[in-house]
């Protein structure tokens, strides 16, 4: 219909990222005001305030139970969260770059920007290199079941892997120019 349910107000800056849980009640919202905050979709109110980081969050994704949500933020670090409690769970301190984090994983391009870092977010233990792509790659996600992970380059393509072997299943290519975001 196009109606539009509600509108969430409560950040002091712009929201940069945002996330739905997978049973579609909660949406999260990552802002430059180094909150996230927590939104019930139904009644169209805040939750929860997520604080801790010291600077900007600019990636966020919930786990594939929705009971858990991770941040990335410019202050280098990530954090897991009890979607139940709003309390941090666990902080892993990482490279200054771009985060995409997703499910139980957390997901980083290195300094190359050519490759992407596979993590588990619960214990800071670095899984894998995804490699492929000839140019800097500009987003990452798993799928909501957590056995896919998709790529976004400036070289064009997109690729898939297998996250359980850390294969490259497919090369998507068709794009004239860059992909900036991938879903």
């Amino acid at each position: 219909t196009g109606k539009c349910y509600h509108t969430f107000r409560g950040h002091s800056a712009e929201i940069v990222c945002l996330s739905f849980n997978l049973q579609s009640t909660l949406v999260a919202t990552g802002s430059m005001d180094t909150t996230a905050k927590l939104w019930d979709i139904e009644k169209g109110e805040e939750v929860v305030t997520l604080s801790g980081h010291s600077a900007e969050i600019i990636a966020l994704s919930f786990n594939t139970t929705g009971d858990r949500i991770i941040t990335g933020s410019f202050d280098h670090t990530v954090a897991v969260w009890d979607v139940g409690t709003g309390r941090e769970q666990n902080v892993l301190i990482m490279m200054p770059t771009n985060n995409n984090l997703v499910g139980k994983y957390e997901l980083q391009k290195n300094y190359s920007y050519l490759s992407v870092q596979l993590w588990n977010a619960m214990t800071g233990a670095h899984i894998a290199t995804l490699t492929g792509h000839s140019d800097e790659i500009l987003d990452v996600c798993f799928d909501y079941a957590g056995q896919r992970i998709a790529t976004a380059s400036a070289d064009g393509s997109s690729r898939i892997y297998n996250a359980e072997t850390k294969e490259c299943i497919a090369k998507l290519e068709g794009h004239g120019s860059e992909i900036s975001k991938v879903s």
